[in-house]
């Protein structure tokens, strides 16, 4: 091979014919250059996307705190809208319009900055200000930061913290009103909406309060106060430190402790003690009732369903047993 051959064959190889024209399909690039790089990697192994970024700050911030040896992990970057949900604030117009409506109790509506204005954004600020609710103006990062990411369409409402009352109050309560006592303890329901379904349901049978525990368990937020539709603003919720503990004193005031199990000798409908001074206590729907709140119960009640395979909503089976309940002390009550 001679020396001007080389030259000539690197050229050719280029993509180029003798003439220097490029070789027709090449786009004057090289063999080497249209060549496929491969699969398109996974969304979380791409360098900026969203996926990857979210993977890197979930794996910074597994990393252990004070290890010496580690690098210094990235800052998290905000979570996408929609990812999240702050407990002390209601987020999106129609829920925000929602709340105000039912008079839940708010420290301050904010407003997006550069949102369209509709009407329900128009009856919010009305809302507010008719009840005496600050109304500030923030950017969109700025909401996005007070909602945890949550979707708010540029209207955001921070709930105040609830007030809650003691165990005793609301004995308190059904003897000021001159009632046998019907109240509502939880034992580890953790979904908020099922706490602020189940004190409608307390409010709309009767009930003179709900009981749930400091701990491992769901309290008043804003989802609760959603779910409720202002049943919390008439009904009071009380906080136990220990639950086991509040039942026992509940007991020792002369009043009967139920739990809603399923494995339950007792149907609801046949409840003896219906008519007497009660607790009825539900529990969360995966585990059931804790050991210990168990061994706290007078009595286990069931009930009954078509199929030994299905399950009630902790918030269902709660509306279900206060209406039983109700019905059974309607009935007593009816003169004879």
């Amino acid at each position: 091979m001679s020396g001007s051959e080389g030259p000539r064959s690197r050229r050719n190889a280029a993509g180029r014919t003798k003439s220097g024209k490029p070789r027709p399909g090449t786009g004057g690039q090289g063999r080497r250059k249209l060549e496929g790089k491969g699969p398109t990697p996974p969304a979380a192994m791409r360098p900026g996307h969203p996926a990857q970024r979210r993977a890197a700050a979930a794996a910074a911030g597994s990393r252990r705190v004070g290890d010496a040896s580690a690098a210094a992990a990235p800052p998290a970057r905000r979570a996408p809208r929609g990812a999240g949900d702050a407990a002390e604030f209601v987020a999106g117009r129609n829920a925000v319009v929602e709340s105000l409506r039912a008079r839940v109790p708010s420290a301050a509506l904010y407003v997006g900055a550069r949102v369209a204005r509709d009407e329900r954004i128009e009856e919010a600020i009305k809302l507010a200000a008719d009840r005496g609710v600050p109304v500030l103006e923030a950017g969109a990062a700025e909401l996005d930061r007070l909602t945890g990411g949550a979707l708010h369409q540029g209207l955001a409402l921070r709930v105040r913290a609830y007030d809650y009352a003691h165990p005793d109050d609301l004995l308190v309560r059904a003897a000021d009103a001159g009632q046998l006592p019907l109240i509502v303890a939880l034992d580890g329901v953790t979904d908020p909406r099922n706490v602020g379904a189940i004190a409608r349901s307390a409010a709309a049978f009767g009930a003179h309060g709900v009981v749930v525990p400091a701990r491992r368990g769901a309290g008043v937020t804003a989802g609760a106060w959603k779910a409720s539709a202002g049943a919390l603003a008439r009904l009071p919720v009380a906080r136990a430190t220990n639950l086991a503990r509040a039942l026992q004193s509940y007991r020792a005031a002369g009043v009967f402790v139920a739990g809603l199990d399923a494995d339950g000798q007792t149907g609801i409908r046949d409840l003896d003690l219906a008519t007497a001074p009660l607790v009825l206590v539900t529990g969360s729907e995966g585990r059931g009732l804790s050991r210990i709140v168990t061994q706290a119960c007078d009595v286990l009640v069931q009930i009954p369903i078509a199929a030994a395979t299905e399950s009630l909503n902790a918030g269902v089976a709660t509306g279900i047993a206060l209406y039983e309940v109700a019905a059974v002390r309607s009935r007593s009550a009816a003169p004879s």
